[in-house]
């Protein structure tokens, strides 16, 4: 948070914005902050083994991926409600490299 505080110091047009919307952003800031360390220390923990973004996936290729079950699945809903996923396939499709996408 200091670091964002510094930072506001030294940009003017943040200035002009009231007391409480430079607050919102300080713990916007933070909050992004700490969730970025967590995730990361996750993903070092998992050690997986291989480096993959579901950004990356080509969904224009034939694999029988539904789009909208894909962006359901992405948004990890599945995991808040404890839910399992298993991922099956034929050989060489990506199963392994899309199970590493956080």
């Amino acid at each position: 948070m200091a670091k964002a505080f510094e930072e506001q110091r030294r940009s003017p047009d943040l200035e002009a914005l009231p007391f409480e919307d430079r607050i919102a952003l300080l713990v916007d800031r933070e909050a992004a902050e700490r969730e970025t360390r967590r995730l990361t220390t996750r993903l070092k923990i998992a050690a997986l083994r291989q480096t993959a973004c579901v950004e990356d996936v080509d969904l224009r290729t034939p694999r029988g991926i539904d789009r909208a079950v894909f962006a359901k699945l992405v948004a990890g809903d599945w995991i808040d409600r404890h839910e399992n996923l298993l991922v099956t396939g034929a050989t060489a499709l990506g199963k392994s490299w899309l199970a590493c996408a956080p």
